[in-house]
């Protein structure tokens, strides 16, 4: 890898930033966070707008959020990447079916990403958005690509001794019981996850294939306790693996079935 250039580093830091949280932020709300000295914010900051990748929030003087080029580069990556395209479609359509919310992600060393995602229409929803980043071993669909991984792949992600970040009380903290977790879901060709990424929220994902038949995301539905039940888990993995079946068909994977 080549020198990074000092300058360059801070804006893009800056710009990850507007990822958490509500997706706006002020200079010393940048300050704090960076702990970078306020005149080389002013700097940065003002530069990110003068050429549009932030903008001033309306009515809120001093806040900044995203502004169209990062969304213009976006779509553009976009384009090429069926992946994105495709499971947005196919998320949407399930979505359509069981009036959850369905997300389609992407590992990422020992996180996923959410490259897709399409609400539900009741009030009471999971509260996400498509780039969000959260840890693999506390979502279903994080669990299902962990579980398509080689053992000595994953014992270098999770090495034994380590202790897992947990998100809730409910989260695995465990190396050794995850690759208990994940030797079920092998098995069963679904995951299940119960309040480990959110208190109030169950998810099932089930694996998508490309071409060549190996696991490049998963396909998940999200659903608040209030309507989960025992009973409608097996209607939520069956429509899952449908979704998921129809993603990596489109993208080319042949069911040997």
């Amino acid at each position: 890898m080549g020198r990074l250039v000092p300058a360059v580093t801070r804006a893009l830091d800056i710009l990850e930033l507007f990822l958490d949280g509500d997706g706006t932020l002020s200079a010393p709300d940048i300050v704090r966070k960076l702990q970078l000295p306020r005149t080389t914010v002013h700097e940065l900051v003002s530069t990110l707008a003068a050429r549009k990748y932030i903008v001033p929030v309306a009515g809120q003087p001093g806040r900044y959020r995203l502004g169209v080029r990062p969304y213009q580069l976006g779509a553009r990556y976009a384009e090429h990447l069926d992946l994105a395209a495709e499971g947005q479609q196919v998320a949407r359509s399930v979505a359509e079916t069981c009036d959850e919310t369905v997300h389609v992600a992407i590992l990422e060393h020992t996180d996923v990403i959410y490259i897709a995602k399409v609400d539900s229409t009741h009030a009471v929803r999971m509260v996400s958005a498509a780039g969000r980043r959260l840890p693999a071993h506390c979502t279903s669909v994080g669990k299902m690509l962990l579980a398509s991984l080689p053992e000595q792949e994953l014992a270098a992600r999770f090495p034994d001794g380590a202790e897992l970040a947990g998100m809730t009380p409910n989260s695995i903290t465990d190396p050794a019981v995850l690759r208990e977790r994940l030797a079920e879901i092998r098995g069963r060709g679904v995951a299940v996850e119960s309040r480990e990424s959110n208190p109030d929220v169950s998810c099932v994902a089930a694996p998508v294939r490309d071409r060549t038949g190996q696991v490049v995301a998963a396909l998940s539905i999200s659903v608040p306790m209030i309507r989960w039940s025992d009973d409608r888990l097996g209607e939520l993995e069956q429509l899952a693996v449908k979704g998921a079946a129809e993603l990596s068909e489109r993208l080319g994977h042949r069911s040997m079935a």
